[in-house]
């Protein structure tokens, strides 16, 4: 038999360049490197074996596993099976008009019994809307993940009864959001899940009083990026907006104001000094904060900054 092209790792004994057999294996850089020479015998390793380590035989039973990995995206966690409709066997071929029928009633009862029970139904339900609401935001991963864990807790506390579960799913939502920190408003959540913004303030605090959840209030400098990609400015004027930012948190200017006001006038007040001008307005609609209240801050800033700002 012909000799592969490539070697393999396990193959190699000695070094192509000069011979040696003191190979070093680095797994920071996925490469055996000759430590004679410096020749980089092979690149790209993959490492095939897990990422979890045992030290006994209950460790090893408990974390071996197979198949995708567990998500709380899904009711079930993604743990059960799908039988596809494509009505053919493992070697492609068509299946005959009995065994057609026989998949037929396999597939309609698996899909009946998967979703067995009540708390099932809920949360098939519920965590779908989570999904819809992430995907209309543009949420990433972890934030949905999050969601779907909140909103677990909560069937299991039994404080879904009485509720409605898109005013209960939104507030998860949101409530995600701002343990992870990321920047969302309560009004841009209420807008994606199409529910009025109070019913998903009452269930958001309903959720944090009753989960015992310590939400830290939202800081100034994280709507500093959301505004700035909404606003398609500069690198530079993000960097000048935190600047500002925290020189006004040393003089103690940000105590007692909206975050968005500040964020929005210290964008203002960024887009002005580096010659990349955006209306009051336009940054007032991003924001979702009136004119008044971006010229009140961007006044304190500059009198107390002592900025010279050409209007």
């Amino acid at each position: 038999m012909k000799e592969e092209a490539t070697p393999q790792p396990t193959r190699i004994r000695q070094c192509p360049e000069c011979g040696s057999t003191r190979l070093m294996r680095d797994y920071e850089c996925a490469e055996i490197v000759c430590m004679n020479c410096g020749f980089v015998v092979a690149a790209k390793l993959a490492d095939r074996g897990p990422e979890w380590r045992a030290f006994d035989d209950e460790q090893r039973a408990k974390r071996a596993r197979v198949g995708a990995p567990l998500t709380f995206t899904i009711h079930d966690k993604g743990l059960s099976t799908m039988i596809d409709w494509h009505d053919r066997d493992v070697y492609g071929k068509r299946l005959s008009p009995g065994q057609k029928a026989q998949i037929y009633r396999l597939r309609k009862w698996q899909r009946r019994i998967r979703v067995s029970d009540a708390t099932e139904r809920n949360l098939a339900f519920a965590l779908s809307e989570i999904s819809k609401i992430a995907n209309n935001l543009n949420l990433p991963k972890n934030i949905l993940e999050t969601a779907s864990i909140i909103y677990r807790k909560a069937v299991k506390e039994r404080l879904i009864r009485g509720r409605s579960i898109q005013g209960v799913t939104a507030a998860a939502v949101y409530v995600a959001c701002r343990q992870c920190g990321l920047a969302r408003t309560l009004e841009e959540v209420a807008i994606a899940s199409n529910i009025n913004k109070k019913e998903v303030g009452r269930s958001y605090r309903f959720l944090v009083k009753e989960l015992d959840y310590f939400i830290q209030p939202l800081k100034p400098s994280q709507y500093i990026t959301k505004f700035s990609n909404q606003l398609t400015m500069q690198g530079k004027v993000e960097e000048i907006a935190h600047k500002i930012l925290a020189a006004a948190k040393e003089l103690k200017l940000t105590s007692g104001r909206g975050p968005t006001g500040i964020a929005a006038a210290a964008s203002y007040i960024a887009s002005v000094l580096t010659g990349e001008r955006k209306t009051q307005r336009e940054i007032a609609e991003i924001a979702q904060v009136t004119e008044v209240t971006i010229r009140n801050r961007y006044k304190e800033l500059a009198e107390r900054l002592q900025f010279v700002l050409s209007l």
